[in-house]
């Protein structure tokens, strides 16, 4: 079989790919609703924000999982535990790196004069971690669209567990 037609046919990789894709074009209706800007290429290629696609993506991939091979399979315990660490991850570390760098940005700015050396002249990434919430909706998203994606013809043969 062609590589191509291989990886669309592989549902996990399918619906791990379309949970991310749908995140981050929400992203930015999301974004422009609380930001009041629009920004497409930071909505759509940053890190951080509602829904979290890094969760949006690993539970869809646990799903399908489950859905190909039995939620009682070894590539459906392995994929949840990744999406435990992702989302775990998500919230918990990334978000408090952003958080760092939101005091090290003031820091910066207020305590060191405009003649300060070229290496203090950029911005540390904020928006690096995700809030419980937006994890939980992205994650939310996650689980819907291999229900979503087994309903398409392509797709009904490769989840017999929905059979």
């Amino acid at each position: 079989m062609n590589f191509w037609l291989s990886l669309l046919h592989n549902f996990p990789l399918v619906c791990a790919g379309t949970g991310w894709i749908v995140a981050q074009i929400l992203k930015v209706f999301t974004g422009i609703f609380k930001l009041r800007k629009f920004s497409i290429t930071a909505l759509l290629f940053g890190n951080g924000g509602m829904p979290s696609s890094h969760s949006a993506s690993v539970t869809a991939l646990a799903i399908a999982c489950g859905f190909s091979y039995g939620f009682d399979s070894g590539f459906f315990a392995v994929a949840v535990m990744f999406a435990i660490i992702v989302m775990g991850d998500a919230a918990g570390v990334r978000r408090e790196t952003g958080e760092q760098s939101k005091i090290l940005n003031r820091i910066t700015k207020d305590l060191l004069s405009p003649s300060s050396p070229a290496e203090f002249d950029r911005t540390l990434k904020e928006l690096v971690g995700h809030t419980p919430l937006q994890v939980c909706v992205g994650s939310a998203l996650g689980f819907v669209i291999p229900f979503l994606m087994s309903l398409l013809p392509l797709y009904t043969a490769h989840c017999p567990f929905l059979s």
